[in-house]
């Protein structure tokens, strides 16, 4: 099925007012005829001096007319306006819900700026696809065939030339123009996405181009960006402006001849002269609902882009997660974890990250993982949290295998310190609440002087990123979060790297005393401290190259002395 027909499937969830919009676009579209005819016909009937009741109830039909247009245009603005907002409202909703499923690995093939730009761009795309595309022909339709139904009992050969006016608006001119739309295919919304990523780069690392002096350079690459934007955008409306402008020449046109065949008609007698005028301001008014199909094509050939890049995102197979579990909760005890000759390797990696691995870590137990970097410590945590999908081999979460598990049954048993720690714009205590959000205020200030923050007042502001935190901070405030929350299986990644050592040995006391009964495991470039661990497991380049207690791996003399020896020399 292609994007742009799921699209219509989500708009039908609007059925009521798209139904309403086309019922009062018609009856202002057919109003407005017979609001032009009836005024045609009463500057005719006028000339003739009928009695004077005649004029009355034609002037007060003229006037009603103009009436009920005005209000079913405002119908229509209103229900077709109403069912865009809900149609975006639906699309949106259902693009984060299903991109939300493929984090992280949706970052592993597009920019978070090309991400940016289609949730936003290309959704408020779509908005003219109901505008422009789906609902104006069915009530430019409805219009045509009616007053070329009322306009042949008059005279059948300007209900023909309408009909050829119809198709030549309708059909011709915008097909012709399709063609040339189709050389600009999907060109603005590239190129929409193109500088999205560029602005969203240049924000966050803005302090490091200045650092680097690079802003200059990054400023040129930006303005270049947008003039390639621009110029993109400038092709497309000059193209609509074009298509437009054509189809208004053909009206023009149309109503000329519907003059000169209709004056023609009533010399030969075969047309009453009183109606000549009403005919013409009918073919004058009929081609108003006409005008939106000039750009049919442009938005048709744009919306099918929008909706293509859409879903591109969201059933790329690449990025795919497996959604389908059995398991949706987990008993609230200390797991253990198992690996089963597991591998891992990320998107357009030349070597694997995780190779043929295996591991047990008993329920209970207090284990640190140690190597050099990017031997595979902290995916092999992402492996436990599913925030990466294991591609051979089993994870199990005492006998269940985590494939067959929910995200959120882990999740919920889990308190996580990553290596990264975000923190939202808003206070210490909308951070905090994160954890949980029945926590009290007594809960989350005690939370913090557990951590060495007491000096911070829940009320304290937040900026993005935390960006008036320092990394010390940051990290504590996240150990505080993860102290408030329930679960019984400790994933922390390189917690304290940015603590002095007191501070650490306090917090790591504090995290043991919290985590005595649950499973813990650590990701730590520093060794020293890890003689209270139950187990130490060593890697390199995606291997368990040893394993044991600190005592039996300091007596082997091996990999984990060797690194310990060199720790010790630069203290």
């Amino acid at each position: 099925m292609s994007a742009l027909l799921k699209v219509i499937q989500m708009m039908l969830i609007e059925k009521k007012e798209i139904t309403l919009s086309i019922i009062f676009g018609f009856i202002a579209g057919i109003s407005s005829v017979g609001l032009f005819a009836a005024s045609g016909y009463l500057i005719s009937k006028a000339s003739l001096m009928p009695p004077f009741y005649a004029l009355i109830i034609l002037t007060s039909t003229v006037k009603l007319l103009g009436f009920i247009k005005a209000g079913a245009k405002f119908g229509e603005r209103f229900y077709s306006h109403r069912a865009t907002f809900g149609i975006l409202s639906h699309l949106r909703i259902s693009f984060f819900e299903k991109l939300s499923d493929l984090v992280p690995n949706v970052f592993h093939k597009y920019r978070s700026g090309d991400l940016l730009g289609r949730v936003v761009g290309d959704v408020e795309s779509l908005q003219n696809f109901f505008l422009r595309v789906f609902y104006p022909p069915l009530v430019l339709l409805l219009v045509f065939v009616s007053t070329i139904f009322f306009t042949s009992f008059y005279s059948l050969a300007i209900a023909v030339i309408l009909f050829v006016g119809f198709l030549l608006t309708t059909i011709v001119v915008p097909a012709l123009f399709s063609l040339r739309q189709v050389k600009i295919k999907g060109s603005v919304g590239q190129e929409r996405g193109n500088l999205s990523t560029e602005i969203t780069e240049v924000m966050y690392g803005f302090r490091e181009l200045k650092l680097f002096q690079q802003l200059e350079t990054k400023r040129s690459q930006l303005l270049s960006q947008s003039e390639a934007y621009i110029k993109e955008q400038r092709k497309e409306n000059t193209n609509k402006v074009y298509t437009q402008s054509v189809n208004g020449f053909v009206t023009f046109i149309v109503s000329w001849l519907v003059l000169a065949v209709g004056a023609y008609l009533v010399t030969e007698g075969t047309l009453d002269g009183i109606f000549l005028a009403m005919l013409v301001m009918i073919s004058l008014t009929v081609f108003e609902p006409a005008a939106p199909m000039a750009v049919f094509p442009i938005y048709l050939q744009e919306s099918r882009d929008a909706s293509k890049r859409l879903y591109d995102v969201m059933e790329d197979p690449d990025i795919q997660v497996s959604k389908e579990t059995s398991i949706d909760t987990l008993p609230g005890t200390a797991p253990k974890i198992v690996f089963d000759t597991i591998s891992f390797s990320y998107m357009e990696e030349w070597r694997p990250t995780i190779l043929n691995l295996s591991l047990t870590i008993p329920a209970g137990s207090k284990t640190a993982i140690v190597g050099a970097s990017g031997s595979g410590k902290s995916t092999l945590l992402q492996l436990i949290l599913k925030l990466q999908e294991v591609q051979n081999g089993t994870c199990y979460w005492n006998q269940h295998d985590t494939s067959a598990v929910a995200n959120e049954a882990i999740w919920q048993q889990a308190r996580v310190v990553l290596q990264e720690n975000d923190m939202f714009y808003g206070t210490i205590r909308d951070n905090l609440l994160l954890a949980d959000e029945n926590l009290t205020d007594d809960q989350m200030t005690a939370a913090l002087e557990g951590v060495k923050l007491g000096h911070f007042s829940l009320d304290d502001n937040v900026l993005e990123n935390g960006e008036n935190l320092s990394g010390g901070e940051k990290q504590r405030l996240a150990i505080a979060r993860a102290l408030l929350k329930k679960g019984h299986l400790w994933v922390l990644d390189e917690p304290t790297s940015s603590l002095d050592a007191e501070t650490e040995k306090n917090i790591y006391q504090r995290i043991f005393d919290h985590a005595i009964q649950d499973t813990l495991l650590l990701v730590s470039h520093r060794l020293k401290g890890l003689e209270l661990m139950d187990q130490i497991i060593v890697m390199d380049h995606g291997n368990i190259v040893e394993w044991g207690s600190y005592h039996d791996l300091m007596n082997k003399r091996g990999y984990f002395y060797g690194m310990r020896s060199i720790e010790g020399s630069l203290l």
